[in-house]
């Protein structure tokens, strides 16, 4: 629709229109040929839920289920028994289309029961109608199988027809790819980063305190988990963000070769295409429109290079009055790192923007392109964000020493009040990006800003609690990118071996604290000097001789 819609606006003498539709054309579409798939198996076994009278009212629309069960959170003044109508309260709902876990405290029985067991002498129902003001599942997006009806009528008729035919078998792109050894929330007992888990507004990723999981049944593929991934730990699969940003470099280099200027790119999620068909009648033919599976399947990283590829503007087209609360959340929070860091290199914030169709006639084009690289961003989204940034810096009008960033952004550094820093390396023992890490030789810490995504693990991790996190971007790209010593510390050498083996600092502490211990007489506190192998040799170079010497080790 959208190809059509551009080739019937395109005047044969417009150059940029012209240009666009070729680009469009000729640039392979932004998508996967086989995503991966999860099944739904639905048997058509349907509850509804509700004030009495609503839903023994509706239950008969539904005849050609396999079975209608019928749960009351309202007894109606005449109320009928019926063999299919149960009365609870504290209804509890979980699950997915094929698999719904209805828990309840159902009339006449002591205890919370799962009502399908009661009901149907199955483990789950397949289908969920709510009616309740509320809902039972409070999410912003339900899982598939869900329909959140409420009082509305329009829902409702479009339910009554559409819900006979869910029995059967239904396939749904895997949207996501996880890779746990890039993840930056837990380590070693230590929580840290949580920005996905804030960022699902359909409640498909938990926390077992270790790990983030990600439950592809609930996945809607919003993308914003995606999109608030600070390592890459998450990625979106449909297509990944690496082909998406490769796809804006090729569209973008072939409007240019194709004679097109001033390109302003549009990005919008296929959902509003019809949309941004009406609304292309009202921007320039320099407007190139982007279909994304969902608009927050992008995030900053993309934007810039956009930018960076010769994009005067990117909109973020959307109807800013229906985004869900959690997409827009996110959607905002990037938007504003972006808008930050443009206004103060002394650019113009709305060169990255969020995009209302409502205002689509109201548009009016920059006229100049902040960057022109011809040339593929490479490595991951960090390293193309701060290849764009350094680009922009080397031209921008104004050069500011560093900048602030929106509450939880995923940049910034570290300070230690290193008077109080024993060097035991817990914080480099938790850094998932390794920003924190050894010198390795003798006993000291480095530190690279670049890598450090503020997960707060080593402020937690930290013992003597003398690690901080300090919010920002540093606009010095060769302090941002080295390895700058946070703390270092004479060494103390083994007293047998001569190894640098410990901060000499942390061994006079341990000495001066221990030795009136009972544990730490004689060569006990004298092993406290040594490495750990000349430790453990000089604990059984005595044994034979002396056997109930090692119970005074």
């Amino acid at each position: 629709m959208l190809n059509s819609t551009l080739e019937a606006q395109t005047a044969i003498d417009d150059r940029n229109g012209q240009a666009r539709l070729a680009a469009l054309k000729g640039t392979v579409e932004l998508a996967n040929l086989i995503p991966p798939t999860v099944s739904y198996e639905s048997r058509g076994n349907l509850l509804i839920i509700g004030a009495e009278d609503a839903i023994t009212t509706l239950a008969p629309q539904f005849s050609a289920l396999n079975s209608v069960t019928l749960l009351a959170t309202e007894k109606a003044e005449n109320s009928e028994k019926r063999d299919n109508l149960y009365f609870a309260s504290h209804v509890a709902l979980k699950g997915y289309l094929g698999a719904f876990e209805a828990t309840c405290e159902v009339e006449g029985m002591l205890t919370k029961a799962n009502l399908a067991k009661v009901a149907i002498g199955r483990d789950c129902f397949d289908l969920i109608v709510d009616l309740t003001a509320d809902g039972v599942m409070d999410v912003e997006i339900p899982a598939p199988g869900y329909y959140a009806i409420g009082a509305s009528k329009a829902k409702l008729a479009t339910v009554i027809e559409e819900l006979p035919a869910m029995i059967g078998t239904f396939d749904k792109p895997k949207y996501f790819r996880l890779n746990p050894d890039l993840c930056a929330h837990s380590s070693r007992g230590v929580s840290g980063c949580d920005r996905c888990l804030d960022a699902c507004p359909a409640g498909a990723l938990t926390s077992n305190g270790h790990a983030i999981d990600i439950n592809p049944y609930l996945c809607q593929g919003v993308g914003t988990c995606a999109t608030a991934c600070p390592t890459e730990a998450i990625t979106y699969a449909l297509p990944d963000p690496d082909n998406t940003q490769h796809f804006v470099h090729r569209l973008l280099t072939r409007y240019q070769q194709e004679g097109g200027e001033a390109p302003t790119l549009l990005f919008f999620g296929n959902r509003d295409e019809a949309a941004v068909c009406s609304a292309l009648a009202h921007f320039p033919s320099s407007v190139i429109p982007v279909a994304l599976e969902e608009l927050a399947t992008v995030g900053i990283d993309t934007w810039f290079s956009a930018l960076a590829y010769g994009a005067h503007q990117v909109l973020l087209a959307t109807n800013t009055s229906y985004i869900p609360e959690t997409i827009d959340r996110v959607l905002r929070n990037e938007l504003a790192t972006a808008q930050t860091l443009l206004g103060d290199l002394g650019f113009d914030a709305s060169r990255i923007t969020l995009f209302d169709f409502a205002d689509a006639e109201r548009f009016t084009a920059f006229d100049d392109a902040l960057l022109t690289m011809e040339n593929r961003l490479e490595g991951d989204k960090r390293a193309k964000l701060f290849t764009v940034l350094d680009a922009l810096y080397a031209n921008a009008p104004e050069k500011p020493a560093r900048s602030d960033v929106v509450e939880n952004a995923p940049y910034g550094s570290v300070d230690c009040r290193t008077e109080d820093c024993t060097l035991c390396m817990s914080c480099v023992a938790v850094c998932p990006t390794r920003a924190l890490h050894a010198i390795g030789d003798r006993p000291g810490l480095l530190f690279i800003e670049q890598d450090c995504v503020q997960c707060g693990m080593c402020e937690k991790a930290c013992p003597e609690k003398v690690i901080s996190l300090v919010p920002g971007i540093s606009w010095d790209q060769k302090a941002r990118q080295e390895a700058k010593t946070v703390h270092e510390e004479e060494a103390a050498c083994c007293t047998s071996c001569g190894k640098a083996f410990a901060p000499a600092s942390m061994v006079k502490m341990l000495t001066e604290k221990l030795q009136g211990h009972s544990h730490f007489q004689g060569d006990a506190i004298r092993r406290l000097q040594m490495c750990e192998d000349c430790r453990v040799r000089d604990i059984f170079s005595s044994v034979i001789d002396d056997p109930e010497s090692q119970l005074r080790v």
